[in-house]
């Protein structure tokens, strides 16, 4: 799982990263009348304020619940995502294929391309400002999955702070590989229109990768529990101890990156007391905080007690009950 220091680090080094490039890329397109680099100033200067949007968001969640949100603030980090994306997608996309088509219209018969010098330059410093962010995203990332695939990672992670960067990163070093083909072969081949077309690629590019990042948070934000695999550990850890039968329904989300919440339902062995269905409580609870850290919360419901001479069950449906104890 990541760690928010990580996510930190990674995201302060891609904001200074593309503030730098989105100024030299202005300048480069000014110079050289490139609407490829036009969409990547605009592209470096979007992935900016996403970078500040997400510090924001990392900052947020780390407020204390209070009598308005009694869980916290975890999910701000969701919020502040989603909106990183939608601004990928919509300021950033449709802004660079609208520049491309822009300038594709408006190309001129016989017109003169201008000097490429200057953007090549800017090309390559950008390329040494973005590799230098994106190797720090990138040793943050894998120090976080570990031996998990990155597919893998990226769609179990509850922090998506991360990777929103690797991503963010990795599109803006495709986005100049993009914008130098599309300036060289444009003067090579003497052909305008290429420059727009890679303006084009360039947005269809970052739509891509707000697809995805709003299908991960739209998920994030409605809820996301625990995996198959993980909820059917807790289960046998639940039901190892000795004065549990069986474990009821087991209920989990995600309040935040490093904010779990665990809600189920325990059927206790025939004949267990107050004081030992608390102290199985208890035990249960250290175990699933000790294999699952970011556990903060655990809710464990059980039916009443049965009377003195009564051999019924104790146990628990999960959803209805008296609850022993809260945590």
């Amino acid at each position: 799982m990541t760690t928010q220091g990580g996510s930190k680090i990674a995201v302060v080094a891609a904001v200074l990263g593309n503030l730098a490039i989105a100024i030299i890329k202005f300048i480069a397109a000014t110079i050289s009348g490139s609407s490829a680099m036009v969409s990547e100033g605009i592209h470096s200067l979007v992935d900016t304020g996403n970078g500040l949007l997400l510090l924001l968001g990392l900052k947020k969640a780390t407020q204390p619940a209070d009598e308005t949100h009694p869980f916290g603030y975890g999910k701000s980090l969701y919020f502040y995502t989603n909106i990183v994306a939608i601004s990928i997608f919509g300021i950033g996309g449709g802004m660079s294929v609208y520049e491309g088509i822009t300038h594709i219209e408006h190309v001129a018969p016989n017109v003169e391309m201008g000097d490429p010098t200057a953007a090549y330059i800017v090309l390559g410093l950008a390329m040494l400002i973005e590799g230098a962010s994106f190797t720090i995203a990138v040793r943050q990332f894998l120090a976080a999955k570990g031996k998990v695939s990155s597919r893998k990672f990226i769609r179990s992670s509850k922090d998506p702070s991360l990777y929103t960067v690797v991503l963010e990163d990795f599109a803006a070093m495709l986005g100049l590989v993009f914008a130098f083909l599309g300036i060289f072969l444009g003067h090579l081949l003497n052909n305008p229109y290429l420059d727009g077309i890679a303006s084009i690629a360039i947005g269809l590019l970052l739509m891509s990768v707000a697809g995805f990042l709003v299908s991960r948070t739209m998920g994030l934000l409605l809820g996301e529990g625990m995996s198959r695999e993980e909820v059917a550990d807790i289960r046998q850890r639940v039901e190892r101890d000795p004065a549990v039968e069986h474990a009821g329904d087991i209920l989990t989300m995600y309040m935040g990156p490093h904010d779990l919440l665990i809600n189920m339902g325990v059927c206790f062995v025939a004949g267990t007391t107050a004081e030992q269905m608390h102290e199985a409580i208890r035990r249960i609870e250290a175990d699933l905080r000790s294999a699952y850290p970011s556990t903060n919360r655990v809710y464990i419901e059980a039916e009443s007690l049965p009377a003195p001479g009564e051999e019924s069950r104790v146990c628990a449906t999960g959803r209805a009950g008296k609850e022993v104890e809260k945590s």
